[in-house]
């Protein structure tokens, strides 16, 4: 097992310390330790890196200048043009792809149905995530308070309808899930 090999520049060698039955190999080479003296000791900077939680709350990074955001707009707004002709050029409309609120609404109406184990792409197995589905749930729900009236109509019932939705489906889940098993009732498992 224990090998060296070069290939296309690269040297591999094999380290680990047991054979396959697990018995202490014999051809393993002692590395010798490095002493604890020799290891450098990191030093703590006065101001933490922007974005780190500091004891007295986080850190919030400095914001981009004007013109700094100018930039990145521009060169966003110049990537997604080059990839709207592309789509254009496949026969599919770009418009297609544009997000609304509505759109983004729904993503989340979708993702936490997903995490709920309620859908499925075909042909997977459902699976859940139920801390997932609550802070997705959660998200639809600061959304509807931070966008009180700054809504329209439309808007306004295609988020209280999600969220009063997905909200039922995590009752429902939960608490099939925190009920035991009713006796005589087929659990999938036989007892052959």
């Amino acid at each position: 097992m224990a090998e060296k090999r070069q290939e296309s520049g690269f040297t591999i060698t094999d380290r680990r310390l047991f054979t396959e039955d697990g018995e202490l190999r014999q051809d393993v080479r002692e590395e010798p330790e490095v002493p604890k003296a020799a290891v450098p000791v990191a030093t703590v900077p006065e101001t933490p890196p922007a974005g780190i939680d500091t004891p007295a709350g986080p850190e919030v990074p400095p914001m981009p200048t004007a013109a700094e955001q100018q930039a990145q707009a521009d060169a966003y707004r110049k990537s997604s043009d080059a990839l709207d002709s592309r789509v254009e050029l496949s026969g599919h409309n770009a418009k297609e792809l544009e997000m609304t609120f509505e759109r983004f609404l729904a993503s989340l109406y979708m993702t936490a149905m997903l995490q709920l184990g309620l859908m499925h792409q075909q042909g997977e197995q459902p699976r859940m995530d139920i801390i997932g589905a609550r802070q997705t749930i959660d998200t639809l729900a600061l959304l509807a308070e931070k966008t009180k009236g700054n809504l329209t109509s439309t808007e306004e019932n295609f988020l209280q309808n999600s969220l009063y939705e997905v909200r039922m489906a995590y009752v429902e889940v939960t608490n099939a899930l925190s009920r035991p098993p009713q006796p005589g009732v087929a659990t999938g498992t036989s007892g052959r």
